[in-house]
């Protein structure tokens, strides 16, 4: 196998490990919503319906880490929005996290999980992304018709 294409796996491969966590993340917000709840400071049918609809919204989110996990050169643009969604998730959080007054320990938690989630799940798209410029440097467009 060439370089180009251990770049390109490699790189698809990174971005399909954020795009597993997060629709796993999805799923089990879905599927088990009292199991979160509570680390969010919400209880009973209220409290399982926003994490359910935070499921959704993760859900939403990871269309174009799809696109980008299948090809991350063709598709770079899906790639690049991944990357600044997961920058947006973090400084969002953290922002949150900030705000929060001492006593919602909980809740700075839970926001705290986030944080850490959406980092490595930046670190990764970066890697991947920085395998796609290898990728690019080492190819030819030929290479991107045949892959």
């Amino acid at each position: 196998m060439s370089r180009s294409k251990l770049y390109l796996w490699g790189a698809r491969s990174l971005v399909a490990i954020v795009l597993f966590l997060n629709l796993q993340a999805s799923f089990l917000f879905w599927v088990f919503p009292s199991n979160y709840s509570q680390s969010f400071e919400l209880q009973g049918i209220i409290g399982d319906t926003i994490i359910r609809a935070l499921a959704v919204l993760f859900l939403m989110w990871n269309i174009p880490y799809i696109f980008a996990a299948a090809h991350p050169i063709r598709h770079r643009t899906s790639l690049l929005e991944a990357i600044i969604m997961q920058v947006i998730g973090v400084v969002g959080e953290t922002a949150i996290g900030l705000q929060l007054p001492e006593q919602f320990m909980i809740l700075r938690h839970s926001i705290q999980r986030f944080i850490l989630f959406d980092s490595m799940g930046f670190i990764l798209l970066m890697l991947a992304l920085s395998l796609t410029h290898n990728c690019i440097k080492q190819s030819n467009s030929q290479f991107l018709k045949e892959n």
